[in-house]
Order: C-alpha cells, then sequence, then structure tokens
C-alpha cells in the first residue's frame, strides 16, 4: 500500500472543503452532510497538525485560531461607505427617480437599475489582496471602522481565498474590497438565544443585535460559535479587473465564491422595478432572515460618478422600506428636550413595549403642532411605530380606549433649561429657545457633540460629564474646555489625579484634530462629517469658510443652497465668531492639511506606512503630503515597503520595519526626503532624511 503524500492530501482536503462552504453558503444547495463535512475537516486539522510546515494563513482550519483581542484596531476606508435616504412609499421613491436621477442625467439618457434586499444585519468591508483576505473592518461612522479581521475570518460564508472567476470574461482582480452584510438567519437566531438561556446566559433581543455583537467578540471563537453568514452586495475600491456596473460586479462577487442575494434583479422599466417591489415586500415574513426593505441602484458605476453624494447620501441610490412595525402602549407623560441649536423637542414616556424585539420606553412626539393635530393626551393608549424599524414615534391616540381622565398637554412658552420665551421663525414648525449663547441645556449638548468621535474625539467626557462641567459654571462655550486645570477638579469627588490626568490630556490631544473634525464639532447645522470634508479640502482654513458667500460654498462638491445658507448664518453670529477667535487663542488647527498647490512625483513609485504620533503633522496630513508628491501610503509594512514615518508612541509597525530592514524616518526625514526629491515644501526639511529611532522591542497599539 503506497504512502499518502501529505502535501498532496491537504490541498484535496482544503479543495474539497471550500466547495462543500461554495455549495453550502453561496449556492444554497449542499453536496454532502454535516457529518462527512466535519470528517474532511476532522483529517485537515490531523494532518495539519503532524505537518504544520503545511499550514498557512489562508488555511481552513485556521479560522477560529485568531488570539482574543483586548481592543479593536480602528480602520480608516480608502471609499466612505455611505449611508443611504430612504422612500416611505412608492410616490417617494418615483420622487426620487424624478428630482435626483433623471434631473442629473437626463430623461432621455437610458438608465439601468438593480434592486437588492437590505439585509438587517451589520456592514462589513473585505479587502483582498491577489486573492488573500488580508483585513476586514466594520463600517463604524462610514469613514472610520473596526478591525475585526480575525472574528471575520470565522463566517465560513466569506472565502479566505477567492475562486478564479471563470465565465466571466474578468481576471482576478489584485485587490479588491469586497463590502456585505454579516447577519444571522431568524430559525439560528432563535436555536442560539434558546442556547443562551438554557446555560443561563443572556439573551439577544434580536437577529441583528445577535449578528453585531456576536461579530464584536474580543474571543474569535466565540464569534465562530455563532452562527453568522454573510451576504456581498457591493465592491469598493478594486484594482486589476474592470467593473462597470452594479450588476456587473454583483455577478463577479458570485463568481468569486461570495455568497450574493438571489432576490436581486436588474431592471431598465421603472414602473417593473416598483412592481417587483411591491410583491417582493407582500412576503416579508416568509423571509429566513431580517430585512427592513429594499436598496435600489444606479446600475451603471460612470452614472454613479456622475450623481455623486450628498453629505453622506449618495444620489444613485435609495432605500425603499417596510412599513414600520408598531404596536400599543400608554402615554405616561410628555417631556420637553432642548437641543444644541435650541429646539424643543416633546418625547412620550412610555409604558414598556416591545416592538420589533426591541423595548420601547420613549418614542418622538416631533413638535408642537404634531401633537395638537392628533389631541395626543397624557393617559391615552397610543399606536407606536418604529420608522425604518429603527426610530420610534407616536403615531396617534386610541379613541376609543379614552376614560376621560386622560390630561390634554400644554406646550411650554419659556425654555425649560433657562426660562427665555421660546420662538418659532416663520414657515418653520419648530420652538426654540433664542438664548445661543447662555442657555444651560444647550450648552451641555453642544459640548457632548463637540467631544464626540466623529468631531474632537476626546475621551472621558460623555453626557455626564458635560452637564456636571456646565452646571458648576466651568464651560461657557466648547472653548473652555482648554482652559481647565487640575485647579477645577480639586476637592471634586470621582476626580483623583490620575483621572483628571488623563482627561487633560485627552484635551490637550484634541488640539491637533484636523479641520474637518473641529468644523464637525462647531454643530453647524446640517453640517455633518462629509461636508466637513469637502468645505475643509475646498478652503483650505477656518477662515476662508467664515467669509465665502453662499455661493462660493455652493461652488463645492455635495453643498447645497440650505447647507450653504446655514453655514453663512452661522458665522454672521457674534458669539460663533468670538467663539473660533478662542479657540484660535487656545492653539486648535483652523488650516486645513498640508498644502498641495507645489506638489509634485518626487515621491512617484515609493510606498510610505505611517505610525505613531508626529510632532506637528496629524497622520492625515502627513498622509496626504506623501500622496501629494506622488508617493503611496499603505497600512502594513512588508518588504516592498519603501519607508516607514515613525512618530511618538510608534508600535508594532516600527518593530516590523526593524525585523525586515525597512529604513525608518521621523516627521523631519520625510519632509527631508521631499525637499531632497526636488520637489517643493512649506515646511522647513533638513538636509538629509533623518532616521527615527530604531525599535526597542516595546510594542503599542497603533491608532
Amino acid at each position: 500500500m503506497s504512502q499518502i503524500d501529505p502535501a498532496r492530501r491537504v490541498a484535496e482536503l482544503r479543495a474539497a472543503i471550500e466547495e462543500a462552504n461554495y455549495h453550502y453558503y453561496v449556492l444554497d444547495q449542499p453536496q454532502i452532510s454535516d457529518a462527512a463535512y466535519d470528517a474532511l475537516m476532522r483529517e485537515l486539522q490531523a494532518l495539519e497538525a503532524a505537518h504544520p510546515e503545511l499550514v498557512t494563513p489562508e488555511s481552513l482550519t485556521r479560522r477560529v485560531s485568531g488570539q482574543p483581542a483586548s481592543q479593536f484596531a480602528k480602520v480608516r476606508h480608502p471609499q466612505p461607505m455611505l449611508s443611504l435616504g430612504n422612500a416611505m412609499d412608492e410616490a417617494a421613491l418615483r420622487e426620487w427617480r424624478e428630482s435626483r436621477v433623471l434631473k442629473l442625467l437626463g430623461r432621455d439618457t437610458p438608465i439601468s437599475y438593480v434592486v437588492e434586499p437590505k439585509i438587517d444585519g451589520l456592514a462589513v468591508a473585505l479587502t483582498y489582496r491577489a486573492g488573500l483576505l488580508v483585513q476586514g473592518a466594520t463600517r463604524g461612522d462610514g469613514e472610520v471602522g473596526e478591525d475585526v479581521t480575525a472574528n471575520l475570518r470565522t463566517v465560513r460564508g466569506i472565502p479566505l481565498r477567492l475562486r478564479s472567476p471563470a465565465g466571466t470574461g474578468l481576471p482576478l482582480a489584485t485587490l479588491i474590497e469586497v463590502r456585505g452584510e454579516v447577519y444571522m438567519r431568524r430559525a439560528d437566531f432563535e436555536a442560539l438565544n434558546a442556547r443562551l438561556a438554557a446555560s443561563g446566559d443572556k439573551t439577544f433581543a434580536n437577529p441583528r443585535n445577535s449578528a453585531a455583537g456576536s461579530l464584536r467578540q474580543k474571543d474569535p471563537a466565540l464569534t465562530a460559535s455563532r452562527p453568522l453568514r454573510f451576504f456581498a452586495y457591493g465592491v469598493g475600491p478594486f484594482e486589476g479587473v474592470a467593473l462597470r456596473s452594479q450588476w456587473q460586479a454583483l455577478q463577479y462577487l458570485r463568481a468569486l465564491g461570495f455568497p450574493v442575494n438571489a432576490d436581486a434583479r436588474l431592471f431598465d422599466d421603472f414602473e417593473e422595478l416598483i412592481a417587483y417591489c411591491r410583491t417582493w415586500m407582500d412576503h416579508r415574513e416568509r423571509l429566513p432572515y431580517e430585512a427592513d426593505g429594499l436598496v435600489i441602484k444606479v446600475d451603471s458605476f460612470a452614472q454613479q460618478r456622475e450623481l455623486g453624494a450628498v453629505q453622506r447620501d449618495p444620489r444613485w441610490a435609495i432605500a425603499f422600506k417596510f412599513p414600520a412595525r408598531e404596536a400599543v402602549t400608554r402615554l405616561v407623560n410628555i417631556v420637553v428636550n432642548v437641543g444644541r441649536t435650541g429646539v424643543i423637542t416633546p418625547n412620550a414616556e412610555l409604558e414598556p413595549v416591545v416592538i420589533g424585539g426591541v423595548t420601547v420606553r420613549n418614542a418622538s412626539l416631533h413638535n408642537a403642532d404634531y401633537i395638537a393635530e392628533r389631541d395626543i393626551r397624557i393617559g391615552d393608549y397610543v399606536t407606536v411605530q418604529r420608522a425604518g424599524d429603527v426610530i420610534p414615534y407616536v403615531v396617534g391616540p386610541l379613541l376609543e380606549l379614552r376614560t376621560g381622565a386622560e390630561q390634554p398637554w400644554v406646550f411650554p412658552e419659556r425654555c425649560p433649561a433657562c426660562g427665555t420665551p421660546l420662538e418659532r421663525q416663520e414657515g418653520e414648525v419648530a420652538w426654540r429657545c433664542p438664548n445661543f449663547g447662555i442657555c444651560p441645556a444647550q450648552l451641555v449638548r453642544r459640548v457632548e457633540h463637540f467631544v464626540s468621535r466623529g468631531a474632537m474625539d476626546i475621551v472621558g467626557i460623555g453626557e455626564r460629564q458635560a452637564e456636571q462641567f456646565v452646571s458648576m459654571g466651568w464651560l461657557q462655550d466648547v472653548a473652555d474646555l482648554y482652559q481647565l486645570t487640575p485647579e477645577h477638579f480639586a476637592g471634586v469627588e470621582g476626580y483623583g489625579p490620575k483621572r483628571v490626568a488623563n482627561l487633560l490630556h485627552a484635551i490637550d490631544r484634541s488640539r491637533r484634530r484636523p479641520l474637518e473634525r473641529l468644523i464637525v464639532g462647531l454643530g453647524i447645522r446640517y453640517v455633518g462629517s462629509v461636508a466637513a470634508a469637502a468645505l475643509a479640502s475646498h478652503f483650505g482654513s477656518l477662515d476662508a469658510i467664515m467669509t465665502a458667500s453662499e455661493a462660493e460654498l455652493q461652488a463645492v462638491e455635495g453643498i447645497g443652497p440650505v447647507v450653504a445658507a446655514s453655514v453663512v448664518d452661522f458665522f454672521s453670529r457674534e458669539a460663533n465668531r468670538r467663539l473660533v477667535e478662542k479657540l484660535r487663542a487656545a492653539g486648535l488647527r483652523l488650516s486645513g492639511a498640508a498644502p498641495r498647490a507645489q506638489a509634485g512625483t518626487g515621491l512617484a513609485g515609493k510606498s510610505f506606512v505611517l505610525t505613531g504620533t508626529l510632532p506637528s503633522l496629524t497622520r492625515e496630513q502627513a498622509a496626504e503630503l506623501i500622496k501629494a508628491h506622488g508617493g503611496k501610503v499603505s497600512e502594513s509594512v512588508s518588504k516592498k515597503t519603501s519607508y516607514v514615518v515613525a512618530g511618538a508612541s510608534a508600535g508594532s509597525k516600527l518593530a516590523r520595519a526593524g525585523q525586515l530592514g525597512v529604513p525608518v524616518l521621523d516627521e523631519a526625514g520625510l519632509l527631508a526626503l521631499i525637499g531632497a526629491a526636488g520637489t517643493a515644501s512649506d515646511h522647513p526639511a533638513a538636509a538629509e532624511p533623518r532616521a527615527a529611532p530604531a525599535p526597542t522591542g516595546q510594542l503599542s497599539l497603533d491608532l
């Protein structure tokens, strides 16, 4: 009897298991039994244990071999993962086509559309190089997510190695980012909850929470024990292949080995598209997974680029949402909240009720007119819906259940926080507190917004701290955060020396945040992270934005008349202009990234990896500077890396550079390299590149 060649047998087993996974998760046509699959996996595990030299990073046995993570590293998406505008009915869907698609592309332009189910799970981005999975990240805020590669490797519907795209006429991409949704089937969710309940563990509220919680476990082995699945729905950046449309991309992804929803359809006729949506949405409860509607996309990538985006919403796509789920409960009380712009919002306090697997205790009542028009009273039994299955709001009272004990509610005439008479501008439904500079409730909300992750990201300050600092009289505006000293906290319960030092250090670090983050932090109405980045990139400084006219603002891609008017109005207020001057005096960055006007190609062909904190440039600014002079910036160090640029608290990337012999520069060395390459820079540069300190062997987190 001839002896089996271990290498050949390992290759055969991997191929058989990959094929079984493909038929089970992609084609939904299992070819072998679970017992047979388990036998193949056991044999592969035994062979790899006996011959460790045959183990490779993409081996199927290594799906659950990652080490538990103490925390997840941040990942900046190379292209933002945009959100979607919503259409709640067919009329809104037609309006989207008329006002956004046809208006910009032209009525005579042939336009095709792709319809896909909107899976209620957790959006992720998977990066493949040379066909191998190298990184997986959550969507996060659309700009920055979390690196959950080890956990995503455990999801069996996600290929670790891409298949050859046979039948597509296209090559295997050298680089491709695949975007999709990690989710859990209803039956699997119920079985998981039953198992958790039987063992005395906490159960999940719904499949989406279960999928999100399972994917963000610190131990990949625990993620692997959860019945997670994956649907691919699109691509981010790609190289080495020419993909021209969404429909072509879906077929390509299926050929690569990704599960693609079988209910996706391509339409040239918009009325046929609507008819399909109507039919598909009638079968909601029969779906094996949770979905909250359908996504409609313009098919052509060229047309998508022409349509562009407004803030975070692409003009070329929209979510057609299911009718909201609803329930009936009693309205216990009505309270009002004061927002950071002074808007007074009434909210209902409810007897707890479960809607779509989520316990709802509070719901929006929108505004005073909404309550009056529906005669909503305290004590009423009311219908509550979750708009888009997310935000709960009160639809109206059940008049037939009234007993006469219900109490009409009167909208307050004065701000509940500062007593200022409320105002309502002509044409608006919202009442506002006009006491912009003084109202403590507004200030608390503005501080919360300013310190939030998407703005200045000051760790250690949240809602409770914002309320405390304002109530103690420490803050008159957000700029006063930079005037806090250890003396402020002397004798304050809960603020020991270490906590105070960490807090003040976090405040100090925020001075170096890029301009777009400061613009977000100012809380200008309608200006989110996308609009802020566009403004910062176009104008280059806060001073230029402050003096820009509405026409000049609208010339910026993605800035419409509403946003432009809001920016002009914000900076026309003397209190806001004084705030900017206080922030300038506090040392915050009021100018944008390194100038690119004098950029050249001196770094062409060179690749850089950034790690640690640089003395004067933010990581974003350094990356922009390198790109502006022709270089490339990568996330990981390899033998092909030209230089690692290292700053304070550099982490594992610096150590990796030492192992591979990759040259290491500090900030001055980078600027000198640019100068030596013959390209101008407004930064002072030394005559020769200066090496950064050699690796010490001590590793820290790369932020």
